[in-house]
């Protein structure tokens, strides 16, 4: 299966509709209320992932997503809760300002301090990933963009950027967020040295995913180096792989197997 220059799925050139894929596509709603709920669970359902994974360390790590009524406020993950134990009940609604607005548990600022800036400098962002994903700690030290190793790696060909800015500083100050934020202007992706990766999207799911993606393409590129001298995806190549896989109805789609699963085992998330 393809995706087509529409970004609809095809076989053979011929393009699919959702329903032969499986999919119905994003949903639309009724209400902002309904939205919201909706935004929410994903939410939720992408931190729980995140934990299945190992992505959880301490209390570092966020994802949020933008309100759908008050577009100067996010939903996230509140300080000091495990990623494995969320619940739609759980998350906070934060300010521009970071201050809790709904909720009962209070904000990791950093969490604040960098997401709240890019939130503020991205209309495009409805969702924002982060976590201290090993592999992406470990590539992050050394400072450069991800190359074009794998299919997979494609994805984020001139898709993202590596930021030095604050590299390995825990970020604190809200003018050091829009320090990193100015440095993020495009893109789907950053390395941000001696720290980690972040995704953004316009979805959760595109989100969490661009994320899961790239800490793989990261910890790829590493075992690549430590076995020799990979050989790089001819640029043209690159180019189209980059198109048929790197949009953002691509990462949503992507993610939706890994939301069918922990809907599954994880019904209690929607509390």
């Amino acid at each position: 299966m393809a995706i087509t220059e529409t970004g609809t799925p095809s076989i053979d050139g011929v393009e699919l509709t959702p329903k032969q894929v499986g999919l119905e596509g994003p949903p639309t709603f009724a209400t902002v209320e309904e939205e919201r709920a909706h935004r929410k669970a994903k939410l939720a359902g992408a931190l729980r992932v995140f934990g299945r994974l190992g992505f959880g360390e301490g209390v570092a790590g966020h994802i949020t997503v933008r309100d759908p009524e008050f577009p100067d406020h996010f939903w996230v993950n509140p300080f000091a809760v495990s990623f494995r134990h969320i619940r739609s009940s759980d998350l906070i609604l934060v300010n521009h300002q970071g201050e809790v607005v709904y909720g009962s548990h209070p904000v990791n600022r950093a969490a604040f301090v960098l997401h709240a800036a890019i939130h503020a400098a991205r209309p495009d962002v409805v969702a924002a990933a982060h976590a201290h994903s090993v592999y992406g700690k470990a590539f992050s030290s050394l400072g450069i963009p991800l190359a074009p190793l794998t299919q997979d790696a494609c994805i984020f060909y001139g898709d993202h950027t590596v930021i030095s800015a604050q590299g390995g500083a825990v970020v604190f100050q809200v003018e050091a967020g829009q320090e990193f934020a100015a440095n993020f202007p495009t893109g789907k992706a950053a390395i941000h040295q001696n720290h980690g990766i972040f995704t953004v999207g316009g979805s959760v799911d595109a989100a969490a995913f661009w994320f899961l993606s790239m800490e793989r393409s990261c910890q790829a590129q590493l075992a690549a180096m430590a076995a020799g001298t990979p050989i790089e995806i001819r640029d043209e190549y690159a180019k189209y792989t980059f198109e048929q896989t790197g949009f953002d109805l691509a990462g949503w789609l992507s993610f939706q197997p890994l939301w069918q699963e922990i809907c599954r085992t994880d019904p209690e998330l929607f509390d």
